[in-house]
This record gives C-alpha cells, structure tokens and sequence, in this order.
C-alpha cells in the first residue's frame, strides 16, 4: 500500500510547532488564564455565546488564544506525525500503520470509559481533550516503537 506522506523536511517544522502550543496549552489549563490580549475580530460561520445570541456569518470580536494553540498542535502533530522518516522503508510504513490503529483504538476505549463514568462540564473538558488524543498516543507510540527498534538494531550489530 503506498502511503502518501509529507517530504522528511516537515517533521522539523512540525515539532517546532508542536512544542510550543503543548506548552501553551497545558499553561492555559492549569493556569485558568484569561487574557484579552489575544482579543481580534474574526469572522465565525456559527457563534453560539453561552446564554446569549446565536449569529450566523458574521463578524465577532473574541479571544484567538485557545483558537491559536489548537491550530499550531494540530498542525505540529500532523506534520510530526505524517513527514516520512529519513529512511522510509515498508517496516516504518507497517509500524506507521499500526500505531494509527492502536492509537484510534486506545482514543475510543478511553472515551468509551469517559462516556461512562464522567458527566457535567467535566465531560465537555473531556470531548475537547479528546480532539488531540488520537495524534498524541499516535506520535508517542510510533516514536517509542521506532526508538526502541533502532536501539535494539543497533545492539544486534
């Protein structure tokens, strides 16, 4: 099966990404920082203000910040995760293909639990940290795997 992947250049433009939006993400949830710095006019297809009006196709003011951090993570996994490796091979596409179906199902067996065991707002926390769990464990688990492989590669020789 050929996979369609991003050129090996990406994946370094990915992590650069990708580490500074964790580390702001992970500031903004356990800081509760509410800073109207980041405060622009955007134009928002759909706005549903908790206990306010609904509007359609216009232009609102708000604060980008949570909107800046999720753009930059996914865009930084998804480069990480999908920028071939120097040396590309048919094990590294098997390993590749696997780590993606072990993290969908580990993603889907967490948020089957959450489903049954969290309720309120905690479960919305939930749903909006389940947006990035499915490329976390897929990074982690492919980058584990292939370390642990080149380690024990390199000991064979």
């Amino acid at each position: 099966m050929k996979l369609h992947l991003l050129p090996t250049k990406f994946k370094k433009i990915g992590w650069c990404l990708l580490i500074p939006a964790t580390i702001l993400g992970v500031f903004r949830i356990i800081s509760d920082f509410d800073n109207d710095m980041l405060t622009m006019k955007v134009f928002a297809i759909l706005n549903d203000n908790f206990m306010g009006s609904t509007g359609y196709f216009k232009v609102i003011e708000t604060d980008v910040t949570n909107t800046i951090v999720g753009v930059l993570f996914i865009l930084g996994a998804l480069f990480v995760g999908f920028a071939k490796e120097k040396s590309e091979d048919e094990f590294i596409a098997k390993l590749r293909l696997s780590s993606l179906l072990w993290a969908v199902l580990v993603n889907y067996t967490l948020l089957l639990l959450a489903f049954i065991f969290i309720y309120g707002i905690a479960f919305l926390n939930v749903m909006i940290y389940n947006m990035f769990t499915v490329l976390i464990i897929f990074i982690g688990r492919f980058h584990y795997i292939l370390h642990f492989n080149n380690k024990f590669v390199s000991n064979e020789k």
